[in-house]
């Protein structure tokens, strides 16, 4: 009979000379100093939630808890390297066996100790982007798929796809269904390519970043000694934005926890936005009740925005159904100022607006890098690029590149560009490029027999179905190669050039719409930056007015003023609200608060109420982002060439709390009176 023998701790108190008490809110003292078990930390914006979770891990360390049986779980390597350089610099502990790091880190260490059990080595090589593009390509040409019909999905848009039902669980038919029903003709085909996909991963000894986690959790739950061995390892496990989790993640979690481990969850409800790419909010709002005894922290004191601001941010969220209550009070002194709200004519007015008080807000005093404009997807920024460069306001945007410097608004202005200057050699690859079975050396014969026929040198416009039928793509671009023919001819009807608006429409109708579907996981963003580049070309009537407009924003040092021997540190930033999160500006402008824009057109047009609350956490994360002003604006009107001038809605946001926590702004000479945007 075995004998029983506990081993004790080293004696518990603090050893780093701490005063918790006193460095702490009541609120983060609480969340801090909180007893062993099931624990979630309901953080608010700007309230000090890396500091909870550094003074946490201190803490557990003055208590006697060994560096090792600590686990924390971040979203990004640069989180966790910030929290733990912080307990270094707290406690005088020794912190390298501590873990820590991003779920695919750790996922990363523990199966490069037991690969084997699944069939791997240990020394199994790890796909990026370009890995995955590569094996794909290699599994769905061993397929023999007949593409002449139509475009099977290139590789990236395949890797989203099956990344999607990994980090989801959801079914691939359920997949294609919801989020790529242009794709279902192609079903079989799919299912074919993921498998082989996986098959193909085993035989080369690789993984993907979603095996990094999918495998971890499958390794856990087959090996039941293994899952006791890292259950008694992590006795203490932290985990950083858990809102962010998606199904694999919290289940990995839950699995580690449940052989008794003290589970602290940290994160905001009220700021998950990512459900896009498989995060579910559900995991945060279920986290008590998976989690038997588990006791709720909220954190409500903001560090960060005014209470003018602050107020308007807690009547925003509160119109949320879904949701943890929680009221967040600033720790800052009232200014007077209230959010201002800015009904503009039209997207030209409300970008000259911006662009105006931003230089007045500088001349104030306030550095440009202080100042920030949000807004719901990148093509809504299109109108304020170009009045900043016009102005010589320095801006960086890091919602993506300049709008013009986009792949896929390169390729549309490379038809543009090759009709208007038949030598453009170029944009004449450019184009041929994106046709299915021509490579750089097919591109380069077609090249040199379009110059056989002369036509780059005349002044005549050519019947372009005709010309082009001479020339002779590869079979598998036949069908394409016709369809530019006639593209080409729509773009100079009568042997004149045809009106810019109407130019990329027919080249996005003609061909490229099909290419974007086939090429690009977020085709529906990149055709409204399209749409978008489509309504700013009904201001010409001259097309090399327009593309010269565009070159405008494609500056080859990406400093919009022209003066390249002078770089400007100091610059506005521009950014979509997801990229946004997580910073903080003393002056935040959100634009296009209009409903169809902000919020989105698919998710008005779903009558899905989730999706409806998940724009609204996306409205509260931008509002929380300014510190001390912050200004709502909407164009009435959008003059949608293709379509007309469309009057808009104000965005019901805007409705979910009292106007008078906010003051209207009338602008410019078309106000009158009685002139009312609600």
């Amino acid at each position: 009979m075995a004998r029983e023998y506990t081993l004790h701790r080293r004696t518990a108190g603090p050893t780093s000379g701490i005063d918790y008490r006193a460095e702490l809110n009541d609120e983060q003292y609480a969340a801090v100093t909180s007893p062993a078990g099931p624990s979630l930390v309901i953080a608010g914006a700007g309230s000090g939630k890396t500091r909870t979770l550094t003074y946490r891990v201190a803490y557990l360390l003055d208590q006697g808890v060994e560096a090792r049986n600590i686990l924390l779980l971040t979203f990004t390597n640069k989180a966790a390297r910030e929290m733990t350089e912080r307990v270094r610099a707290l406690v005088p502990h020794d912190v390298s066996a501590l873990w820590s790091g991003t779920f695919h880190s750790i996922g990363n260490r523990i199966l490069r100790r037991h690969a084997d059990v699944l069939g791997f080595t240990k020394s199994f090589s790890i796909l990026d982007r370009d890995d995955q593009k590569s094996l794909l390509n290699g599994v769905v040409a061993n397929l023999d798929i007949d593409t002449k019909s139509r475009r099977f999905p290139k590789a990236d848009v395949l890797a989203s796809m099956f990344s999607l039902v990994e980090n989801t669980g959801v079914p691939l038919q359920e997949i294609i269904t919801t989020r790529y029903p242009y794709f279902e003709e192609w079903q079989d085909a799919l299912h074919e390519s993921m498998a082989g996909y996986a098959k193909r991963k085993q035989t080369t000894n690789s993984m993907d970043f979603d095996d990094l986690l999918v495998l971890t959790l499958k390794l856990l739950k087959s090996d039941g000694d293994l899952l006791s061995l890292y259950q008694k390892r992590f006795r203490h496990i932290l985990v950083d934005e858990y809102q962010d989790t998606n199904s694999v993640q919290s289940e990995l979690i839950d699995l580690l926890a449940a052989g008794g481990a003290s589970v602290m969850a940290v994160g905001d409800d009220a700021q998950s936005i990512y459900s896009w790419r498989g995060a579910d909010m559900g995991n945060i709002l279920s986290f008590p009740a998976r989690h038997p005894g588990c006791k709720v922290y909220k954190i409500e004191i903001n560090y960060r925005s005014v209470p003018e601001i602050l107020d308007l941010s807690n009547a925003a969220i509160r119109a949320n159904r879904a949701r943890f209550d929680k009221d967040l009070r600033s720790a800052r002194p009232t200014v007077g100022v209230k959010p201002a709200l800015v009904p503009l004519e039209d997207p030209s007015t409300q970008a000259a607006f911006v662009a105006q008080r931003l230089l007045e807000l500088r001349d104030e005093g306030m550095p440009l890098e202080e100042m920030a404009v949000l807004y719901r997807a990148h093509f809504q920024s299109l109108e304020l690029q170009f009045e900043l460069t016009a102005r010589g306001i320095p801006f960086a945007i890091t919602s993506g590149l300049r709008f013009f410097e986009q792949a896929h608004i390169k390729d549309i202005a490379a038809f543009l560009r090759f009709v208007t200057n038949r030598r453009d050699e170029t944009s004449f690859k450019r184009i041929v490029l994106l046709l299915p079975g021509i490579g750089a050396a097919g591109a380069e014969k077609l090249w040199r027999d379009w110059l056989a026929t002369g036509w780059a040198e005349t002044e005549e416009t050519p019947d372009w179905s005709e010309v082009l039928a001479k020339l002779k793509p590869p079979k598998k671009a036949a069908k394409d190669w016709e369809q530019l023919g006639h593209i080409f001819n729509e773009l100079t009807p009568d042997g004149i050039f045809a009106k810019p608006s109407d130019m990329v429409f027919s080249v996005l109708e003609g061909i490229y719409d099909e290419y974007l579907k086939a090429s690009f996981d977020n085709y529906e963003n990149r055709r409204s930056d399209i749409e978008q580049l489509m309504a700013y070309g009904g201001n010409f009537n001259d097309v090399l007015d327009f593309l010269s407009q565009l070159s405008l924003l494609s500056s080859a040092d990406g400093e919009p003023t022209g003066d390249k021997s002078v770089v400007d540190d100091e610059k506005v930033t521009l950014s979509s609200i997801h990229q946004a999160k997580g910073l903080e500006w003393q002056a935040v402008f959100i634009i296009w608060l209009t409903d169809g824009q902000f919020p989105n057109a698919r998710v008005l047009d779903s009558d899905d109420e989730d999706a409806l609350e998940e724009e609204r956490r996306l409205f509260y994360v931008a509002i929380t982002r300014a510190k001390d002003e912050l200004y709502l604006s909407y164009p009435l009107i959008n003059p949608k060439s293709y379509t007309g001038d469309v009057i808009q809605r104000p965005s019901r946001f805007l409705e979910d709390f009292p106007r008078e926590m906010m003051e209207e702004w009338r602008v410019g000479p078309s106000w009158s009176d009685h002139d009312d945007p609600f």
